[in-house]
């Protein structure tokens, strides 16, 4: 409702062009944009366990491994910039495990709570189930309220916790593993 004061003609209506999402490409300035949203996270959460920041040639060792794989990595372009990435990796190299997959999702700082995770797994995950994955997996770092909610938003059921499993900044850690089940098993092989 626009209040009495206003006319609709002096209403501002703010449309955000919503980002694109798209295959990450190695060897492009992905990796280097991939890099730099990860090391945030590296050197400032317990989010991953990783303690020392990532260069970008590791990123485009990391995006071709999993593209190599058959699996899907994806990134959010918004105003030319990369600003999130999701993917998916082997669960376990086991060839019994080859219907499961892990997943991550990670925005950058200044684009956090604006639907950018849940649009990377609204596209992300729907490629898993066409590609023959029958369960999604997740590890989060407990606490963290923000990814348990993004996850169980998207189907996700908590099926373990492990205790301390983790050691950094000086604490112990424990991680949560969150499940998705897709109801058809896609072209199994």
């Amino acid at each position: 409702m626009i209040p009495d004061n206003m006319s609709s003609s002096k209403t501002a209506v703010c449309h955000q062009k919503p980002p694109l999402i798209r295959a990450a490409d190695p060897h492009s300035r992905d990796a280097s944009a991939v890099a730099a949203i990860y090391n945030h996270y590296v050197t400032s959460s317990i989010i991953t366990f990783e303690e020392h920041p990532i260069s970008p040639a590791e990123a485009r060792r990391r995006i071709t491994t999993v593209n190599e794989a058959g699996l899907p990595w994806l990134v959010a372009e918004s105003d030319g910039a990369i600003v999130g990435y999701a993917y998916a990796a082997g669960w376990k190299p086991r060839p019994a495990y080859r219907h499961s997959s892990e997943v991550s999702v990670y925005v950058a700082p200044a684009h956090q709570s604006k639907g950018l995770g849940s649009a990377l797994y609204g596209r992300l995950l729907p490629e898993l189930e066409r590609s023959g994955i029958h369960v999604a997996l997740s590890g989060i770092a407990l606490p963290n309220p923000a990814s348990v909610a993004l996850h169980e938003r998207h189907g996700f059921c908590k099926v373990a916790q492990l205790c301390e499993v983790g050691f950094k900044f000086g604490r112990w850690i424990d991680v949560g593993y969150w499940q998705l089940t897709f109801s058809s098993s896609g072209s199994l092989h």
